[in-house]
């Protein structure tokens, strides 16, 4: 399927490695040119290298903060307007309810809720000017089921999971589509953190952890950065005009809603 968005312009943050590459070289495969974003620049460099090789897109790649103010600026100026923002930044660390004061909240909602406020806020102007324009926004599973340990995550991904409720159905007469997809477990750097933590608890192999969390996926694996880059680009593309303010699970159906 052709998705029709060859040579149009993307942001992707947070995009160096894990879901933001995933979906950084789903969009470069349908010849979108691309802005790329982490905080090292090491990483950074050898995959927006990698993807112009495989690709042939042009690739700007920023390493920057991108939910500090400076570097959110840096990215901003590197990027100009775009037609595709996906928006992605790491969640805070999981903890118990006791241990959270307001400075902990008030991190989690600059990175996972201000900041992609703040780029839409950026880029929504141009994108409805030209009558077209894509957001979406990697958020959590914890958005349809919480998870109790991942309270600041919870909270701070409910809030822009709200804010683009109402904003997506402002902008989508002016061609916008807003959309949020939500990741359960995937074979990225965080499942490898989640299993070492209990593997060290529990006293077992990073195999055994692995295979004790699978069997709560009814899929029974993890999800890789392939498919859900794949989803990301289809949201991005001249198809999904119709999909407005959606919160999308990519999960292996672990998450045990109805709705």
């Amino acid at each position: 399927m052709d998705l029709g968005i060859k040579g149009k312009r993307a942001l992707v943050c947070a995009s160096s490695k894990g879901l933001g590459r995933g979906c950084a070289e789903a969009l470069a495969a349908e010849g979108v040119n691309l802005v790329m974003n982490a905080r090292s620049d090491g990483p950074l460099q050898e995959t927006a290298q990698a993807i112009r090789d495989a690709y042939g897109v042009e690739v700007t790649a920023v390493a920057a903060d991108i939910t500090s103010e400076e570097g959110r600026g840096k990215v901003l100026e590197a990027a100009g307007q775009v037609d595709i923002l996906v928006t992605n930044a790491g969640g805070p660390p999981p903890g118990l309810w006791k241990d959270w004061d307001r400075e902990d909240f008030i991190k989690a909602l600059d990175a996972n809720m201000l900041t992609p406020i703040a780029l839409m806020k950026a880029m929504l102007p141009g994108m409805m000017e030209q009558g077209w324009g894509r957001v979406v926004n990697i958020t959590s599973q914890s958005v349809k089921g919480p998870i109790a340990v991942l309270g600041l995550s919870n909270s701070a991904r409910a809030g822009l999971t709200g804010y683009v409720a109402g904003t997506a159905r402002q902008v989508a007469e002016k061609g916008v589509a807003i959309n949020n997809l939500l990741p359960g477990i995937h074979a990225t750097d965080r499942a490898i953190s989640l299993d070492t933590g209990v593997s060290k608890a529990q006293s077992i192999t990073m195999d055994e952890a692995r295979k004790q969390r699978e069997a709560t996926i009814p899929a029974r694996r993890y999800g890789t950065i392939e498919e859900f880059g794949a989803a990301c680009a289809f949201l991005c593309s001249q198809y999904s005009g119709f999909i407005i303010g959606q919160n999308i699970l990519l999960d292996g159906g672990a998450t045990n809603v109805t709705i």
